[in-house]
């Protein structure tokens, strides 16, 4: 009787054993097997979400299938402690242990936001509000001139405030590279001045063949004492900056005040009119200096040059020419 019980009792420890045995090993292939997504998706798990949290938020995202299967294999394996917040990418069918993989990586989805040349910093801030991904608000406008037009890249979360903060790095870093590496004999007595002309050029030209042309105009100007007698910086006399004009310059607005009509003021303006970027820097700082001191637009997108006022007449009609007829 006794032997039979003990019999019987190793009996059962032992099928006990093999259907354990039989659980670790369905278990273990659930967890290794492809996921049920049949496309990449992104998700983002918020910073202190438990691991019954992100089972869920992945399960309900379609990337795993059993939450419970996925819980248990990261507890088994000692990895509840690195998994990582943020926002991640999934390929397609992956497996349990393959998003165990991406999540402890902390490989986040590489976000970006283009900041075009010639914006205002108050455009640059209006469009980094609109910007998805990004948190936090904007309190303060930077003064303009100070942010590096390029494309910045960011994850999921990242501070608003801390992007605008790399910008205003990268376009100190730029000036004073460019400023230390520039041509000599240029009507500049610091980097900032060059910062100004820059941003000038920039609301000039958005051509890259032109832009050391213009700036060499405008540098044979101020060496010869002569106002810059620049649209876009009476353009911004009236704005601030804030938002596009929205209509052609009049006649009047050629005669208003402001400390940035250059048709009235001699000199610089007091300040940058625009964010420049790195070519319309580098432009100003190698300026093309010939004996142009006059352009006006050609039509095409681009200028007609000319050293003498008469020249400047004559290009100046055609221009007009060219929008009466483009206005029937």
């Amino acid at each position: 009787m006794y032997r039979r019980a003990l019999r019987l009792f190793a009996i059962l420890i032992l099928l006990g054993l093999v259907a354990a045995g039989g659980g670790f090993a369905w278990g273990y292939a659930q967890f290794t097997q492809p996921g049920p997504g049949t496309f990449d998706h992104a998700v983002v798990l918020a910073e202190g979400s438990s691991l019954k949290e992100i089972a869920a938020r992945l399960s309900n995202a379609g990337i795993i299938e059993r939450p419970l299967i996925f819980r248990l294999g990261v507890r088994l394996g000692g990895w509840s402690r690195g998994l990582r917040a943020g926002e991640f990418s999934f390929p397609a069918r992956t497996s349990m242990r393959g998003v165990v993989t991406i999540l402890r990586r902390g490989e986040t989805v590489v976000r970006r936001v283009t900041i075009p040349e010639g914006l205002s910093s108050a455009e640059v801030v209006a469009l980094l509000r609109q910007t998805q991904g990004l948190n936090g608000e904007i309190i303060t406008t930077p003064a303009e001139g100070t942010l590096l037009p390029e494309t910045y890249h960011f994850s999921y979360g990242d501070g608003r405030v801390g992007l605008l903060t790399r910008m205003t790095q990268s376009m100190e870093t730029v000036l004073a590279k460019l400023w230390s590496e520039r041509a000599k004999n240029l009507p500049f007595a610091s980097p900032e001045d060059a910062l100004i002309l820059a941003s000038i050029v920039e609301k000039e030209t958005s051509l890259g063949t032109e832009r050391s042309r213009v700036a060499g105009v405008f540098i044979n100007r101020l060496s010869r004492g002569m106002r810059l007698q620049s649209d876009p910086t009476v353009v911004y006399g009236l704005t601030g900056g804030a938002s596009p004009l929205g209509r052609r310059l009049r006649r009047k607005d050629l005669e208003q005040a402001t400390p940035y009509n250059t048709y009235r003021i001699p000199g610089l303006p007091p300040g940058p009119i625009a964010n420049p970027g790195r070519a319309a820097l580098r432009a100003v700082l190698h300026p093309t200096i010939g004996k142009d001191l006059y352009f006006v637009a050609d039509g095409t997108g681009g200028h007609a040059f000319a050293a003498t006022f008469a020249q400047h007449r004559r290009n100046v009609r055609q221009w007009r020419r060219i929008q009466a007829g483009q206005s029937k």
